[in-house]
């Protein structure tokens, strides 16, 4: 499943086998050309669509991308609106989740929940250090609360963990966690959620972000304490710098439109 909310090749029609492989590819990614002059969001059957100079805007595997929402399919729009002389799928994260949603997570929503649960099982949140005193400090001062938050709404309680290695949470931990999964039945606030708590890599802060517990920068910030610690201590690197803009790009994406689809 992994696999399935992986992003999707940068380009809208799936190339055909190179001998050369993907490496070659990647370095030297052909772009297709932005050919259209209108974009606009129309009501359709079940929701929203995007129109390219009146034609609809498709999937890789070639569905109608249908939203929920107007809010959702404008996000979207916009995207489209904003390419230039070519269409840049790196700069265009929200059609890449709805893309994902369509054609991946769509075919098996309840696999999806499952992978979150297994990943609730490993939560950042529950992994702490126990040296240096600084950074213990900010672990505690910035992922307590929203562990208590996590705790009360599950009416259940997490292992927290000095260290790397494994331990389980408890069954019913995990059980009262997935209850609040079984509320969310669209696909694309699925693979928004999803696509959160892999960024942050945890589950708890997923799961704030969804309730309205905690802003998408909030819990950003959170995920990024041991990181921001060494920033502080080493300097911070151009390279990484760069990853962590490009992943912010996909959170902030993520978390526009789960809101435009409550």
């Amino acid at each position: 499943m992994r696999d399935i909310l992986s992003e999707l090749k940068d380009s809208f029609e799936l190339p055909a086998p190179d001998p050369m492989g993907s490496a070659q590819r990647s370095m030297r990614p052909h772009l297709p050309k932005r050919f259209y002059k209108e974009v606009a969001v129309a009501e359709a059957e079940g929701g929203y669509i995007i129109n390219l100079d009146e034609r609809a805007v498709k999937t890789p595997s070639k569905k109608t991308l249908v939203f929920k929402t107007k809010a959702a399919a404008e996000h979207v729009a916009k995207e489209f609106s904003s390419q230039r002389d070519v269409l840049d799928p790196k700069l265009m994260p929200c059609f890449r989740l709805s893309n994902t949603a369509a054609d991946g997570v769509s075919q098996d929503m309840q696999a999806v929940k499952e992978d979150i649960l297994r990943f609730c099982g490993t939560d950042l949140l529950c992994y702490r250090a126990d040296t240096p005193e600084e950074l213990v400090k900010r672990q505690r001062a910035v992922w307590d609360g929203p562990l208590d938050w996590a705790e009360n709404l599950l009416s259940a309680q997490f292992t927290i963990i000095e260290g790397v290695i494994h331990v389980s949470q408890p069954r019913e931990t995990i059980a009262a966690y997935g209850a609040q999964l079984n509320a969310i039945d669209d696909p694309l606030t699925l693979s928004a959620f999803h696509s959160m708590m892999t960024l942050t890599g945890s589950a708890i802060l997923a799961l704030a972000i969804y309730k309205g517990h905690m802003t998408a920068a909030e819990a950003w910030t959170a995920s990024y304490v041991d990181d921001d610690y060494t920033i502080d201590q080493w300097g911070e690197d151009d390279e990484a710098k760069d990853r962590r803009a490009y992943r912010w790009a996909e959170m902030d994406a993520a978390d526009r439109m789960m809101k435009a689809l409550q």
